[in-house]
């Protein structure tokens, strides 16, 4: 049977999973853990991490530890949102039980898919005054934002929260096997696979890492420093990311949805 082996990047200790099974990727300043994988050494990418967020260790990871000769499962989740198992989606999930249902093992269903993505979020259904204070440049444009939910897609989501244009002018430098398939992709949905978090075999997982880092390195050169202010846009290549992989694994691979949680905790409990 094969493998799964599932990775949480963070900056904080993450207590409840000493004890079992994932694996600890590493991306903060503060002293790590002596059994955390740590991504400042070797091929990395460490002194972009207030950029790229998790991305600094999945570029590591990518350069220095996946074996594509190997077909098991590899996964990713971050410290605050996790893969639950497909039975737990209806329990009451805390800190104290979490792992009781933590994903941990391949499920069987797997063998008909290329990949897992997170359960899709919905981007539709802004407040108006919301739309009113990010959104108005938008809004100058195409007053139908205003009553349309169908128009309030990824593409209008991003010009509100993550810098009015950068997502266009990203695409613009977008490889042009996907360039136009993207845009057409971000204008269209409302709906969004989030947290750059997937499970896929080795080889999927090389070609994703290659198509989205060579992307991201063309966006370095189209954005300043003055362009990353705030949260809303100092992640600006994680945002990008985020977006990228709704698409492309829905575009290259045969992919299943399944659930996540959000697990809002204190890291010193």
């Amino acid at each position: 049977m094969l493998k799964l082996e599932l990775i949480c990047v963070t900056d904080k200790h993450v207590k409840f999973l000493d004890n079992t099974s994932y694996k600890i990727g590493w991306v903060g300043k503060e002293k790590p853990r002596s059994n955390y994988l740590t991504c400042d050494k070797k091929k990395n990418i460490y002194h972009k991490e207030k950029y790229y967020s998790e991305l600094t260790f999945h570029y590591w990871y990518w350069k220095n530890i996946l074996n594509t000769e190997e077909n098991n499962w590899i996964g990713f989740c971050q410290k605050r949102r996790f893969w639950i198992d497909p039975a737990a989606i209806n329990k009451n999930i805390n800190y104290k039980n979490i792992n009781k249902y933590l994903l941990f093992e391949v499920q069987p269903i797997w063998s008909n898919y290329d990949s897992i993505i997170c359960n899709p979020i919905k981007l539709h259904g802004v407040k108006k005054m919301k739309i009113l204070k990010r959104g108005f440049r938008s809004l100058i444009k195409d007053p139908l934002l205003l009553f349309d939910q169908n128009k309030q897609t990824i593409k209008f989501h991003f010009d509100m929260h993550h810098g009015h244009g950068n997502l266009e002018k990203a695409i613009s430098v977008m490889s042009s096997k996907d360039r136009e398939d993207f845009r057409k992709y971000v204008k269209k949905n409302t709906i969004l696979n989030p947290h750059i978090m997937m499970i896929s075999k080795t080889k999927i997982l090389d070609k994703w890492f290659n198509d989205l880092f060579n992307w991201l390195e063309k966006c370095e050169d189209l954005f300043s420093d003055n362009d990353f202010k705030g949260y809303d846009t100092t992640r600006l290549y994680a945002y990008l990311a985020e977006r990228y992989l709704s698409f492309w694994f829905k575009k290259y691979t045969n992919y299943l949805e399944q659930p996540w949680i959000f697990l809002d905790y204190k890291f010193d409990i």
